[in-house]
């Protein structure tokens, strides 16, 4: 497991560790998939300092492939609502969505989105601190079903019926065979 998160003082907002290049290119790469159709994508992150630098190495490096990024959305830890970015982020339409934040952050956006807009899970892709039982147990599994991710090591993960299952990296895994 990847270590999602930093420690944090009780009572303080979680904050995801710094994003690696590997967890970088592995997003890139699920998004970009043999016969991937993904043009377009709206980036949603936390406020946090790592979770803005994510989201801003993700835009530029989406953006390198000659690609769209729709809408660059950011959102507080706590929040009365998460209506206003969950909107930002579907109102254009993306083939497909980018998000970086804490467990905690996310899962209020996620429970939002699945409520007021027609956003999908599986056409979701999250950094390492988001492949976690805990963005499992905050949001709801129907909620996160589908959505996958990026580790820090370059493996991926996905959220199935309440299971969070990691994957290695590819390189790693031809090299067990």
């Amino acid at each position: 497991m990847n270590g999602p998160t930093t420690g944090s003082p009780p009572g303080m907002p979680e904050v995801p560790a710094p994003h690696t290049e590997a967890e970088l290119a592995a997003l890139i790469g699920l998004l970009t998939a043999h016969r991937s159709r993904i043009r377009s994508v709206a980036v949603g992150h936390g406020r946090d300092g790592n979770s803005r630098a994510a989201a801003r190495a993700f835009t530029a490096a989406w953006q390198a492939l000659g690609k769209d990024v729709l809408a660059v959305v950011d959102w507080p830890e706590h929040a009365a609502s998460w209506l206003r970015p969950a909107r930002r982020l579907t109102a254009q339409t993306p083939d497909a969505w980018v998000l970086a934040g804490a467990p905690a952050g996310v899962a209020a956006l996620l429970r939002r989105l699945r409520r007021s807009t027609d956003w999908d899970p599986a056409r979701t892709v999250g950094f390492a601190s988001l492949g976690t039982p805990r963005l499992v147990e905050l949001a709801g599994a129907d909620t996160v079903h589908g959505l996958r991710g990026a580790s820090s090591d370059g493996g991926t993960w996905d959220l199935r019926r309440g299971w969070t299952t990691h994957y290695t990296p590819a390189a790693a895994a031809d090299a067990q065979r």
